[in-house]
């Protein structure tokens, strides 16, 4: 057998040009970030020429580095130095020059507005090339972990002792009758210091949290019983496919239907998606300077006020789902059997003569139409009441208008009517058309929520705050749509040139 030989060392030429192929995704990833403008990255480096300081990580280096690391499911600023010093694709990037592990986690956090840009930037490249139409945008929402745990969510009296307890902390480290601890230097006492401090801030976000997730809460869930992070504070603890829950956020996600690219997203602490729509095209509109001409959403986005904005924005609005036409009635029936009303008596007993707008009462005593309400967005409130002579006269009268004292008003009953744009869209989503384009919406609005978490790891987020987590949404996002442009357009050219 041929020996292992090991215990050796070996120098050998590397022609760093050569350590990825002419067709690698990292040369596209280069290319493309290369032809964006990166002023406001560049703006905030102050070692440049004719000044002392050492010299600046080039931006474009940083980012590519954060682009190809999220392509490749790695999510660690540490993963990514370490990668720096053997991989070779990592290698060809740096030009085999070794990165600190601090630069990459600071760059990856500390730059949202230029990294929104960038986002922005890189839609326009895609529009230009075709790959975005906005004729058609599908929007779905995705909740993703929190870098918190759940053992890090705590009711009131928990997360007041620790305050206090922070409190306290801080107070003795300000104390100047304590004499510091000769092992500790200066430098480590400033950090135990600034530790405390923000361990103090977080305590009294936390419960400032609190009143946000009581107001927010089931009716069904005692304010006692509402829980915050310690650790995260802005986390709301949700509800995951698996049945479980856990501190996370809802990532919005709009995607247009032409390839598959995210032309917006938005991070909320909503549990769920409802009136999410109006603020998830905002950001479409900011990012690509124009609405969609069609928005394609499940029956969590339906609401009467939803088809309301979206026909005074313009946009034709598809979603599944029904609207919760049986509310008043349902509420009606249970008036009546706290009222003390018979069963057949209920509303639904009451005849409706369309020609004469008025109801019949089972004894077939007249109710005539009154007026009517718009109390509710969306939906006319048709009022019909009986005289109250005619009640107070009607055998059937305690069973159907039971009453402690003297009758002084008549039986009365409502009738809920959407309002005409209502009523248009109910009758849209009736036809062939309109159901053909909403079953496109779980391959299309779905696909880029499987893809971040599948294939681009991001399942639980590395950083904590709800500006850091949505520049990491931002990254990952900037990913998949780059990814898109390597196949759709980044690799038929090269096959082109190739052939030519």
């Amino acid at each position: 057998m041929k020996p292992i030989q090991r215990d050796q060392m070996v120098l050998h030429p590397v022609h760093v040009e050569h350590l990825v192929e002419p067709d690698h995704p990292i040369r596209a990833i280069w290319e493309l970030v290369g032809g964006l403008d990166l002023s406001r990255f560049y703006a905030d480096i102050k070692a440049v020429e004719g000044v002392a300081g050492q010299d600046a990580t080039n931006p474009r280096l940083l980012i590519c580095l954060w682009i190809y690391a999220y392509s490749e499911r790695i999510n660690s600023a540490r993963e990514v130095a370490r990668r720096c010093a053997y991989h070779p694709v990592y290698q060809w990037l740096t030009g085999l020059k070794n990165l600190n592990y601090h630069s990459l986690s600071d760059f990856r956090v500390d730059y949202q507005e230029e990294l929104d840009e960038l986002f922005a930037q890189v839609l326009a490249v895609l529009q230009s090339e075709g790959l975005i139409t906005l004729e058609r945008v599908m929007q779905d929402g995705t909740k993703i972990k929190a870098a918190a745990s759940k053992a890090s969510l705590h009711r009131e009296p928990t997360l007041q002792r620790h305050l206090e307890e922070a409190r306290k902390r801080v107070r003795q480290m300000g104390d100047p009758e304590q004499e510091p601890s000769p092992q500790i230097t200066a430098r480590q006492r400033a950090a135990q210091e600034r530790a405390a401090n923000e361990k103090l801030q977080r305590m009294e976000q936390a419960l400032t949290e609190l009143v946000k997730v009581r107001e927010e809460r089931d009716p069904d869930t005692p304010a006692g019983e509402c829980r915050v992070s310690e650790t995260e504070p802005e986390v709301r603890k949700m509800k995951h496919n698996d049945g479980g829950f856990s501190p996370s956020y809802n990532l919005q996600l709009s995607t247009d239907a032409a390839q598959d690219i995210i032309v917006g997203l938005q991070l909320i602490q909503a549990r769920n998606d409802h009136n999410q729509l109006g603020p998830g095209l905002d950001e479409v509109q900011r990012q690509n300077h124009q609405l969609p001409q069609q928005s394609v959403v499940d029956e969590g986005y339906l609401n009467r006020a939803t088809i309301l904005e979206m026909d005074q924005r313009g946009v034709d609005l598809i979603a599944g789902g029904n609207l919760e036409e049986n509310r008043d009635t349902e509420k009606a029936a249970r008036n009546c059997d706290r009222r003390g009303v018979k069963p057949e008596f209920y509303p639904q007993q009451f005849a409706y003569d369309a020609e004469r707008d008025l109801y019949l009462c089972p004894a077939g005593q007249p109710l005539p139409h009154r007026g009517v309400k718009h109390d509710r967005e969306g939906v006319e409130r048709h009022v019909y009441r009986a005289t109250s002579a005619s009640c107070r006269q009607c055998p059937n009268q305690p069973q159907c208008c039971p009453t402690q004292g003297k009758l002084t008003h008549g039986r009365l009953i409502v009738r809920s009517q959407n309002v005409p744009v209502v009523a248009a869209f109910l009758e849209k989503m009736k036809t062939p058309e309109a159901q053909d384009i909403y079953r496109l919406r779980k391959r299309i609005a779905e696909f880029p929520n499987l893809w971040i978490k599948e294939k681009l790891g991001l399942r639980r987020f590395r950083v904590r705050g709800l500006p850091k987590v949505r520049c990491e949404a931002l990254w990952v996002c900037l990913t998949h749509n780059i990814q898109q442009w390597i196949r759709l357009r980044w690799k038929p050219r090269l096959q082109v040139a190739a052939i030519a």
